[in-house]
C-alpha cells in the first residue's frame, strides 16, 4: 500500500534508524500493518551477537512505533512541521527471537487518542507466530527548526 519512497515522505528516520520497509493495510485513524525484511546485512547485528544475530527487542518495538506515527501522519495536513516521540512503552513481551532472513509483519491497532497523545498495540509476527508485543504512548509535537 505504501513503498519505502512514500514512508521516507512521511517519517524523518533514515539508515540505520528507518526500520519499515513497506505498508501492507491501513484502515486510517485505526489500524497499520507493516512490514520489515529482516536482513543478515543490518548494523546492529555485528554487535548482537557475534555468531548468534539476533534482533534487538527495542528496535523491534521502534519498528512498530514508526509503523504507529506512519498511520497518523499520513493523514495530517501540517505533517513536515511534526514528529511523534516516545511518551512510554507498557506491558512489553518478546516471545522469541527475530533472525536474518525473517520478515517481520509489525500491526498497530489504536487503543485511544487525545489532542496529541496516541496509544497504540503493537504485535509484531513472523511466520504467523508472535514475536513482540507492547502498548505504546506517542506524543505530537512540533518538529525543531
Amino acid at each position: 500500500m505504501l513503498t519505502i519512497t512514500e514512508i521516507m515522505k512521511l517519517l524523518p528516520h533514515r539508515y540505520p534508524m528507518l526500520l519499515i520497509d513497506r505498508i501492507l493495510e491501513i484502515d486510517p485513524g485505526q489500524r497499520i500493518v507493516g512490514l520489515k525484511n529482516v536482513s543478515a546485512n543490518e548494523q546492529f547485528f555485528q554487535g548482537h551477537f557475534p555468531g548468534a544475530p539476533v534482533m534487538p527487542g527495542v528496535l523491534i518495538v521502534e519498528a512498530m512505533a514508526q509503523c504507529a506515527a506512519v498511520l497518523f501522519l499520513r493523514d495530517l495536513p501540517e505533517r513536515e512541521s511534526k514528529l511523534f516521540l516516545f511518551g512510554g512503552v507498557d506491558k512489553a513481551r518478546f516471545r522469541r527471537p527475530v533472525v536474518p532472513g525473517d520478515q517481520l509483519i509489525l500491526e498497530c491497532v489504536m487503543l485511544q487518542r487525545r489532542s496529541n497523545t496516541v496509544k497504540m498495540k503493537g504485535t509484531a509476527k513472523v511466520n504467523d507466530q508472535v514475536v513482540a508485543e507492547a502498548e505504546m504512548l506517542s506524543v505530537m509535537t512540533d518538529r525543531p527548526e
